[in-house]
């Protein structure tokens, strides 16, 4: 796989005021593929927030990658499409080399806003060798049925290998720690990634969950999802299963799951319901 580096200049390298000035020093990855209608207006509303963004184009054939080579970002391009995990683990590896501590994940559809990313910083400021999630827990009534039971199931398992509550696994808005970017090489690949570094995260570094509530989005205006709910579906639960197999005490991992309290900060969104 060959990736080429475009890096724009006046990226920015201070947080603004939205952002917390003593967290670690962070930045907002956006992994992107064929999202010329949205992806300039995303990548501009991150850096009204004075974050640095990394931008990680995956093989995009449409003009995504000039619009984004236009902005202060430093953006890496894949020559062909490698799947949502290895664009991550791309984007990671930027972050680490950059001397980033953790970075915030985000989707390039416009799925997520950058609004909420002060409130995942703030929630790991508050909340130390966390994994932060942006769960799509407010106005799921906006949520497709299907999509709805599909993440119910993904939660339910992907809860139990992490032998902790889990609200929203599959949800791309996220505060990963340096400790889980140190996962970087983990052996999974496209929507498996994220999964997959939940519950290595869990199970091998020790990393709590947290849960800010955010709004569903699913907008006729969004272009089709690129997860497959039959094949990234039983990739993910494949994955699972083999970790819970791998790690044991499948019984005891279960009763965690279920036993231990989620942790839900809703500091910012209690009324908003």
């Amino acid at each position: 796989m060959r990736i080429g580096r475009i890096r724009a200049t006046g990226a920015a390298r201070t947080h603004g005021d939205h952002c917390v000035n003593d967290a670690p020093r962070w930045c907002v990855l956006i992994p992107c593929l064929n999202e010329e209608a949205a992806i300039a207006s995303v990548v501009r509303s991150v850096l009204q927030l004075g974050a640095p963004v990394i931008v990680i184009d995956d093989g995009s054939h449409d003009r995504t990658p000039d619009i984004v080579s236009a902005l202060p970002v430093t953006l890496l391009r894949h020559s062909e499409r490698q799947g949502k995990g290895e664009a991550l683990r791309t984007g990671f590896r930027e972050a680490l080399r950059q001397g980033f501590d953790a970075v915030v994940t985000m989707d390039g559809d416009g799925q997520h806003l950058a609004a909420d990313v002060p409130r995942l910083v703030d929630a790991a400021k508050r909340f130390p060798d966390h994994i932060v999630i942006g769960a799509r827990l407010l106005q799921r009534e906006q949520q497709p049925k299907a999509r709805r039971r599909a993440n119910a199931f993904a939660d339910w398992g992907i809860s139990w290998a992490c032998a902790q509550p889990v609200a929203d696994t599959q949800s791309g808005q996220r505060w990963y720690p340096r400790s889980a970017l140190d996962l970087v090489e983990l052996n999974a690949e496209n929507f498996v990634f994220e999964s997959a570094v939940l519950i290595v995260a869990s199970r091998e570094k020790g990393l709590g969950i947290v849960s800010v509530p955010i709004a569903s989005r699913y907008q006729d205006t969004f272009r089709l999802s690129h997860f497959s709910p039959v094949r990234d579906v039983v990739r993910i639960a494949m994955y699972t299963l083999g970790r819970l197999i791998h790690y044991g005490g499948i019984r005891a991992s279960y009763r965690r799951s279920r036993a231990e309290p989620q942790v839900i900060d809703d500091t910012y969104s209690r009324h908003a319901a």
